[in-house]
Formats: structure tokens, sequence, C-alpha cells
């Protein structure tokens, strides 16, 4: 039985949505034509469409010359995006989505009206000039990316509003005079797209703080430093957990209306809406990340929630591959847009809530007819005595190759068994089996989440993962004196609970390849190494062409 989690509400959320940031850049007294529309919908600071081309141009050269292969794909497909935004908005806004370049091809986003409305308070500048946009991208999958950044930094000598001490810096206190010092301050944001988060350890905890080993020299039992990526604002209709920690999800009474209740849990343990939990994220965020003075008005957080609620991004290209939905695959937004989901569907634990089926292994079923494109055909008959012997069969075309592999990775994803260990929030808290499947976490049909809150600690933030930009934090357990080092104590920052050190939220897996990097802090460059990861980490034993069945599966999302 799952013991009762108790959320907290938090005001300093961890990441503020990238399409405010460009909204935020408008208000402050820039241009305000078709082109600085696109700026603004992408996040950075308005220009005229010649001023975009030429300055992220310019920046994509130079960061090619110092990024890793990786780094200057993603700026090529995001300078791209950029370009072709701009163009078609110029036409007229607002305008439907058309799809964006990333560098496994390219990821489209749906939306319920059909348009990108950037006259959404979601795109308008609060505070200290962000505004949702500023960290939620429609050009990188609705969050942001370093590819993305770096062009902005250089685009704006670092004024652009996503640069911000408050939680943009390395240290709130970091100096930010010299455009060399801006460098130093945003390296963890310009290299993996992190916000520091900033949080006290809670005065109930079980546990203090022995040590911090901050290379920033900012972090304390006060406010630990906290570096983590910002979820995507798309495919919200899929989620059952609000940020990393779920601070923005907060328990209630069972019969409360809207909400949602964990099936056989003794006492009940039930959660209030994802809505009403997306509204004060929305409020937390402007008051946190953007610093205003006021609140959001109802009406405000109201229309900012209803735009986000309604977009729905997926890889609609692969580079390899071609289309994701031909050929009988429904990859791609608009199969996503139409795919059932609702508290409880296909639980792990307790199986599907509304149908009572047990849970199904077989969660993603996408790719399967594209099964065997890459088989050769059958040898030709022998010929008859004085007949021409027949042609040799057709060897695959690349793209076939590249869709069987892709099919075999959702094969892989859901069928090949694994045991897991020592995962908190799994392995402690579900009464399931250790051996498990990648569709035992992320087991909501062809969205890739968890349809009740699901939060686990798979080792992303232990010690010996760290990389020395990282923060250290060595955790005394108060009552057993045991101690653990970790770079993100994650839900125990809300609960206050030992068992929670680390734990953070299943995430959605649709559109991945347009938001890397990867995990809570950015750790994991590809997609690739996201496997390789799970590879060690539990000891699964996945051969070369397992990892890159897999990774072409995850890229194909």
């Amino acid at each position: 039985m799952r013991p009762t989690q108790r959320f907290r509400p938090r005001l300093l959320p961890t990441a503020l949505p990238i399409a405010l940031l460009a909204g935020m850049l408008s208000a402050c007294g820039g241009s305000t034509d078709q082109a600085s529309v696109a700026a603004v919908r992408q996040g950075g600071a308005d220009a005229d469409a010649s001023t975009i081309t030429t300055t992220t141009a310019a920046a994509a050269a130079s960061a090619s010359a110092t990024d890793t292969v990786t780094d200057a794909a993603n700026d090529a497909a995001t300078d791209a995006s950029a370009t072709a935004t701009v163009r078609r908005t110029a036409q007229g806004a607002p305008v439907p989505p058309s799809p964006q370049a990333n560098a496994d091809g390219t990821a489209l986003t749906t939306t319920a009206s059909g348009v990108i409305d950037t006259a959404n308070p979601f795109f308008a500048p609060m505070g200290n000039g962000r505004s949702c946009a500023s960290c939620h991208a429609e050009n990188s999958g609705w969050s942001i990316t370093p590819g993305q950044l770096r062009l902005r930094f250089a685009a704006s000598a670092g004024a652009d509003p996503v640069f911000r001490a408050v939680d943009g810096a390395n240290s709130p206190v970091a100096p930010v005079a010299t455009l060399d010092q801006k460098r130093v301050a945003y390296s963890m944001l310009l290299t993996k797209g992190v916000i520091r988060v900033g949080q006290a350890i809670p005065a109930n905890a079980e546990f203090t703080l022995l040590r911090a080993d901050d290379p920033y020299g900012y972090a304390s039992a006060r406010e630990l430093s906290l570096f983590r990526r910002p979820l995507p604002s798309t495919n919200l209709k899929f989620i059952s957990t609000i940020m990393w920690d779920a601070r923005e999800n907060r328990t209630v009474t069972a019969g409360t209306s809207g909400a949602s209740c964990i099936l056989n849990a003794n006492p009940a343990l039930c959660y209030a809406s994802i809505d009403s939990g997306l509204l004060t994220q929305a409020n937390d965020a402007v008051r946190g990340h953007a610093e205003a003075a006021r609140d959001l008005t109802a009406a405000e957080q109201r229309a900012i929630v209803n735009f986000e609620a309604g977009l729905v991004t997926a890889q609609l290209t692969s580079g390899a591959a071609g289309n994701l939905t031909e050929a009988g695959a429904s990859g791609g937004p608009a199969a996503l847009s139409s795919q059932a989901f609702y508290f409880g569907i296909n639980d792990l634990e307790a199986g599907d809530y509304r149908t009572r089926a047990t849970f199904n292994r077989n969660a993603m079923t996408m790719f399967g007819a594209w099964r065997n494109l890459d088989a050769p055909a059958a040898p030709p008959a022998r010929p008859a005595p004085g007949q021409r012997p027949p042609a040799q069969p057709t060897p695959a075309t690349a793209q076939n190759v590249a869709r069987a592999s892709i099919a075999r990775g959702e094969q892989l994803f859901n069928n090949r068994p694994f045991t897991i260990n020592r995962v908190a929030g799994f392995t402690d808290q579900l009464r399931v089996p250790n051996r498990v499947t990648c569709s035992s976490c992320h087991s909501a049909p062809n969205a890739g989440s968890h349809s009740t809150p699901l939060l686990v600690d798979i080792g992303v933030a232990d010690a010996r993962v760290r990389t020395p930009d990282l923060p250290l934090y060595t955790l005394r357990n108060n009552a057993t004196g045991e101690t653990v080092d970790t770079t993100d104590p994650g839900l125990a920052m809300q609960t206050g609970r030992w068992r929670d050190i680390g734990r953070m939220k299943v995430p959605t897996l649709r559109g991945l390849s347009a938001r890397a990097p990867f995990f809570h802090n950015g750790s994991q460059a590809d997609l690739p190494g996201v496997v390789r990861f799970y590879d060690r980490r539990f000891q699964i034993g996945l051969t070369q062409q397992e990892v890159a069945d897999l990774s072409a599966f995850l890229q194909a999302l």
C-alpha cells in the first residue's frame, strides 16, 4: 500500500516558461512587427527579421567552432527553426505551428485552436522582463536547449531576460557586470540548459546538511542550489505530477471536487486536479522566476493554462526514417492528440482504474507496422530447365532499415526485462515485482508518462555520477547518523523524509529530440547516453545494436 505523501506548494517554481520570456521582451519597449512576434514565440528578444537571421547565423558559426558534434547539430537545427519561424510569422500572426528542426529530424506542435496566439499572457513579459516563453519555446520542444540559449546570449550580449541572476545564474550573487562575467555566471544555463532552484531544507526534515560542496560558493542549509531542466509546457494532458519534485501537487480529502485518488490506498490518498495545480504553478512562476510584484489575475492564469494545456508536441520526421506517420506508423502529434489518457490508465500496480484490465507492458504501439522492413526478401525459386535465373532480391532501402530499427526499439522498450534494485519510490513502496521493462514506469499508452504520481530515484543525483559543475550535498539522518551524498535531494526537499532523497517524477517521453539534454540535471547530452546510463545502472546487458535501436525509438517520439 502506498504511504501518504504530502506535497506542499511553494512559491518558487523551478522553471519559467520560455513563451513567457518572449512576450516580456516585446513589452519591454522593442519592435512590435511580425519578426518580433516570431522572436517572442521562440523565447528571445524582439528584433527585425534581418537582424535575427544575421545574428543567429553568426552565433551558430561561432558555436560550431567550439561545441561538440551534438551541440553543433542542435545549434544548426535551432537556427534553421528560428529563421523559418521569422519568415512565416512575417506573413501575419497568429499562425499555425510549423515543423521545428532538431538534430534528429523535425518536431511539430498541434494546438487546440490551430494557431499559436502570441497575444496570450503566456507570452507577456512580467517583472524582470521574463515571460513563460523565456524557458518554454516552440523550437525547443517548449523547454529550452543550450544551443538556443547560446544563440540568444550572443544576439543580446547576455541581456536576454532568460539571463537573470535570480535563477539563471549559478549563484544569485555572481557578478554580471561584464560580458565575460556573464559567460561565467550563466555557464550552467549555457551548457546544460538548467535553472538554479533555490530551496531551504524543510524545518521538520528527518535530515540535516552536514556539508555543501558548491563550486559557486553559495549553497547552504538556508538555500540549496538545485540545477534542473525546465519541464516542457506541452503534452500536459498526459501528466499526473507537476514539477520534478511534485511541489505543485496538492493532496486533498476524498470527495473533493476534481480530486483523483489512488486506487485501494489505505489511508485514502487523493490529489487535487492537475488543472488547479497548473493554475498555481503559473502564478508561482511569475512571482518567482519573473520576480513580478503582483499576482496574475484569475483571467491571466486561466488563459495561460488553457494555452499550454492545448499544446501537443511530437517528433514528426526522422532524418533517417522519414515521415513517422507513413507506412502504417502512428507517430507525430496528430495521433498523439487523440490518445486517451486519464488518472490511473494502465497503472502498473493496480491495473487500469476504469477498465480494471491488468497492466499491459505493451504501452507503446506506434511502429509495429515497421517491423522486419529490413528483412531480406525470400530467395528466388530455382528456375525451371531452360529458364533464366530470376533477378536477385532488392536489398532493403536505408529508410526501411532505419524504420525497422525504430520498431525493434519499441519492442525492446516494452518487452526487454531487467531487474531493478535500490530504487527509492519503486522497490520500497510499490507492491510489484522488481523484474521490469521501460514501460513499467513509462506506462501511459503512447505518451510514456505515468498516469499516477510516481517519483523515483534511479541514481541520477548520486555522488558517483556527479560532475564538477554540480554542487554536492552530504546529508545526515537525524535518527541513525547515516549519511548520503547527493547533488539534488528531490522530493525530500518537499516532504522532509529521508526515504525521499533523490526521488524525481517520471517525465513524459514524447518530443524528446527537441529538448536535449536529458534527465532533471541535463547530465546526458543525447538519447544514446540516456540508454547507456540505464544499461550501466541496472546491468541490463544491451548489445550495441539494442542501444542503437532503443535510441532510434526514443528519437522518434
